[in-house]
């Protein structure tokens, strides 16, 4: 009778703890969705009265080197270094390191000048170190253990991705895939989840719009097509280790001859006006999310826009102004697979989603939240083809990635370990 008393003790002990949890991190992570939420919805806002400006006022664009100059100067007076980014968010989940306190206002006054000043830059990958802030900020006032506060910047990174974007599973998801290639972390489902959903409610209250797009064309499924998508999906492939290679190269390069910041970012943006008078549509300049839709959903683009968006985004991040890259990675992949779409045999309009999912996984290494992504982007009616397409372009992009704090944990070729030094969450 005694060692029944004490099971059901045992037992109903550890039920307890269980719901503790749960109810501790629902009311965390809710609480850092809310506050997510609210700066994702100002975040929002800033950047596209930036874009309409830069858009409206063609001669914006001069204004690009003193908002460089600018945004280096406020780096250097609040003594944050200019190169902190995703890289450095990423790191701090697996380490003791901690995230500047002014990082925060700091990407974001510089995304929303950057914008302003017509860079080649996203909102996304802004909004990760801007939410990872956030989270690690939120952690630390309620003083958790450095267990918990690798989940809490989890949260607030999962927070404003689903804030911005309006996609709250493929953010939660993201959040716990992206960490380590080969491993889910599990453990920070809960959180993320709250948090995402919270801060998505926060945005739709506000207003702040969805991404979605509209298909003309799903194929029906049969061999021939799904030969055609792993095609394409293998020329993504190719071109993302492009992609990744001109981002980290670029960064590399301009600051191995140019050492001084001022004059580094300033040489950058002399280019940047050069090129936007070339080209002078401004097709390069921004987000690019006009160009993105309109290969969606008209099938329409220039046969170079993938590789001049990446000569933009190089020098525009290579050379320190602010902004993500995520954006640019749907730009880029959109605008390839409709050019090489036509020329395989897929409705360009779909060959642009299925460029703009692949893209996405190929240089995030994200195969799970590629997949719920284009769920909750562009429906579920073509599933299957998406998720050929990230399978595919998740292996054939090899080990490169946009985020080199990334850590290998499996090989993509076969089940072992490659890597061991990872410490878990």
């Amino acid at each position: 009778m005694n060692k029944v008393l004490e099971f059901l003790k045992h037992k109903s002990l550890s039920a307890i703890h269980y719901i503790i949890i749960f109810l501790k991190w629902v009311f965390i992570a809710g609480l850092t969705g809310a506050i997510c939420g609210l700066v994702g919805t100002a975040f929002d806002v800033s950047v596209d009265k930036a874009s309409e400006v830069f858009s409206a006022h063609w001669w914006m664009i001069f204004l690009l080197l003193p908002i460089g100059l600018a945004i280096i100067g406020l780096y250097e007076l609040f003594k944050v270094k200019p190169h902190v980014g995703t890289n450095d968010i990423i790191r701090s989940i697996r380490t003791s390191e901690k995230v500047p306190v002014l990082l925060v206002p700091l990407v974001f006054v510089g995304t929303v000048l950057t914008h302003l000043g017509g860079g080649s830059a996203g909102r996304e990958g802004a909004a990760l170190q801007i939410g990872g802030g956030i989270g690690q900020q939120i952690g630390r006032a309620l003083r958790l253990d450095e267990k918990d506060l690798h989940l809490m910047t989890l949260c607030g990174m999962s927070g404003l991705f689903a804030a911005l974007f309006g996609t709250p599973l493929t953010a939660t998801i993201f959040a716990i895939e992206v960490i380590s290639i080969g491993v889910v972390y599990y453990s920070a489902l809960i959180p993320c989840l709250s948090a995402s959903l919270t801060a998505f409610a926060v945005t739709r209250f506000f207003g702040v719009d969805a991404v979605a797009f509209k298909l003309k064309l799903v194929p029906q499924l049969n061999a021939l097509t799904i030969v055609k998508v792993i095609i394409l999906s293998a020329v993504l492939a190719g071109i993302s280790i492009l992609f990744c290679a001109a981002m980290h190269g670029s960064h590399k390069l301009f600051k191995k001859y140019i050492k001084n910041e001022y004059l580094r970012i300033a040489i950058g943006a002399v280019a940047i006006i050069g090129l936007t008078l070339i080209f002078s549509d401004r097709r390069y300049n921004g987000t690019g999310m006009p160009i993105i839709k309109e290969a969606i959903e008209q099938g329409k683009a220039l046969p170079y826009d993938f590789l001049l968006k990446i000569l933009f985004t190089a020098i525009t991040i290579g050379v320190g102004f602010r902004g993500g890259e995520m954006v640019p990675t749907f730009f880029i992949g959109a605008t390839l697979g409709c050019t090489v779409g036509s020329f395989v045999g897929i409705d360009p309009g779909f060959a642009a989603a299925i460029g703009f999912i692949a893209m996405f996984c190929a240089v995030m290494n994200c195969p799970i939240a590629s997949i719920i992504l284009s769920i909750e982007v562009f429906g579920a009616g073509g599933l299957l083809y998406f998720a050929i397409a990230a399978a595919v372009s998740y292996l054939l992009s090899g080990y490169y990635g946009l985020y080199t704090s990334q850590k290998i944990i499996y090989s993509k070729l076969t089940a072992k370990f490659i890597n061991m030094d990872t410490k878990p969450l």
